[in-house]
């Protein structure tokens, strides 16, 4: 068997589908005992085996979860437009898909002011 260069390799895998090359790096890491998975750089100054765990870092990413609309769901959906830039089909759609995200990966202060006007207009509201 002819030796290829590595130009030649590539052309042939660009040929593959992604199924046959998968299939190949499975077979290629049998065959040869590693692994395709990227190596894990560990932090510098992590803790050492053993040591105690500190507690997680404060959260600084919340979504505001409309678990319920409650009894005044137009007053929700005015809300929920306030609040985001959708319309008004798509904000009735999503005050009657609850529970459902209205906020994803907002600041504490944004999340909790949601969650006030939410409330405020008969919502039931989580921050996850």
């Amino acid at each position: 068997m002819a030796k290829l260069s590595t130009e030649e390799l590539l052309g042939q895998f660009k040929e593959l589908t992604l199924l046959e090359l998968s299939e190949f790096v499975k077979a290629f890491e049998e065959e040869f005992g590693v692994t395709a998975a990227a190596p894990v750089a560990v932090a510098p100054g992590a803790p050492a085996a053993g040591a105690p765990v500190e507690e997680a870092a404060e959260q600084d990413e919340f979504d505001v979860v409309l678990e319920s609309a409650g009894d005044k769901k137009i007053q929700v959906i005015k809300e929920v437009r306030g609040l985001t830039s959708l319309g008004l089909k798509e904000a009735k759609d999503l005050v009657e898909s609850a529970p459902k995200a209205v906020l994803e990966k907002v600041d504490k202060a944004a999340a909790e002011k949601a969650k006030e006007a939410l409330e405020g207009a008969g919502a039931t509201v989580t921050l996850k």
